[in-house]
């Protein structure tokens, strides 16, 4: 955002969620019933299977529309390959994988652009539709509200540790099903049961895009670290230093605005700062709709994961307990 300082793109009403937020989209509205939901995303391969990085990518990226309660509608995807170094047919496995999370979304892919680069690099432009009364911004979490998450942490340990060939293709497979899991069913349960807030977790790992629901919406966000869900070996991964590069960035920048109890171990606050990649939604929502929302993610097969809750704005933005 600091490199934003200072550039004016000038204001216009129809924009309810522009770039001055910190939500995981933007939101224009077109007509009195009907907004535009607009994101984009792509990264480098975080797992060998171009067939699976191909999926990984295109769920992360959808993943911004369902995180504000909208429906993707089309999609354009990004690509940068060194078509010299590499041998097309990966090209073609990566965009099947694509084509194949596009598809269960039920999104229109609608075109693309690609540009020969060092590194592959792979990503969707996503258009979706949102009622511009169940836009669920990150700003709208009250104290009072509970918390869910709907995937495992420990995305970013588990990747890195597959790249210094410290973990079997078998943790990484879970993991990158995982990755691949659309957030549709858990953005449908929460716009049903009324939501008050919600943000996928993803490059900034729980702690930063928790940090930003709880500035955006004035309150403090109150962490059970015993509730809050970890993929198989996360944490043994962490206690050996396997993490993401982000999670020591994330750490240190959030240092003065988190706190942690004596009793959370080291490793595990460190998890919790960790990059995620294609994570599930952190969900605020008030408790007296908070029983319906575990019903739908059940009906669902989402798994229902109650990590805390919302309280009137105390020294920190965060606590973990």
């Amino acid at each position: 955002m600091q490199v934003l300082n200072g550039i004016e793109y000038g204001r216009d009403a129809r924009v309810l969620l522009g770039p001055e937020g910190m939500d995981d989209a933007g939101v224009y509205q077109w007509s009195e019933n009907d907004a535009l939901v607009q994101t984009l995303d792509f990264f480098p391969p975080i797992v060998d299977d171009p067939f699976l990085y191909g999926k990984i990518a295109a769920a992360n990226s959808l993943s911004d529309v369902y995180a504000m309660g909208g429906v993707p509608l089309t999609v354009m995807q990004i690509v940068g390959f060194p078509k010299d170094e590499v041998p097309l047919s990966v090209l073609r496995d990566i965009l099947r994988g694509g084509a194949e999370t596009i598809a269960e979304s039920g999104a229109a892919m609608v075109g693309g652009h690609s540009v020969v680069d060092q590194e592959i690099k792979y990503g969707l432009s996503v258009t979706g539709r949102v009622d511009p009364a169940q836009v669920k911004a990150n700003a709208g979490a009250v104290a009072g509200d509970v918390l869910y998450l709907t995937k495992p942490l420990g995305m970013g340990a588990i990747t890195t540790a597959h790249k210094k060939e410290k973990v079997g293709a078998e943790l990484v497979e879970r993991a990158a099903k995982v990755m691949a899991t659309l957030n549709r069913d858990a953005a449908e349960a929460m716009v049903e049961a009324g939501a008050s807030a919600a943000t996928d977790v993803t490059g900034f790992g729980l702690m930063g895009h928790g940090a930003e629901m709880a500035r955006g919406s004035g309150v403090t966000l109150v962490l059970d670290h015993r509730a809050v869900p970890f993929m198989d070996e996360a944490v043994e991964l962490s206690r050996k230093n396997l993490l993401s590069g982000g999670s020591a960035r994330t750490r240190a920048f959030l240092d003065s605005q988190v706190g942690f109890e004596s009793s959370v171990e080291d490793a595990v606050q460190n998890l919790m700062f960790d990059a995620e990649t294609s994570g599930g939604l952190l969900i605020s929502i008030a408790e007296a709709q908070a029983a319906r929302l575990e019903e739908l993610l059940h009906e669902k097969s989402v798994p229902v994961h109650r990590i805390g809750h919302a309280v009137p704005k105390e020294e920190v933005w965060i606590r973990v307990t």
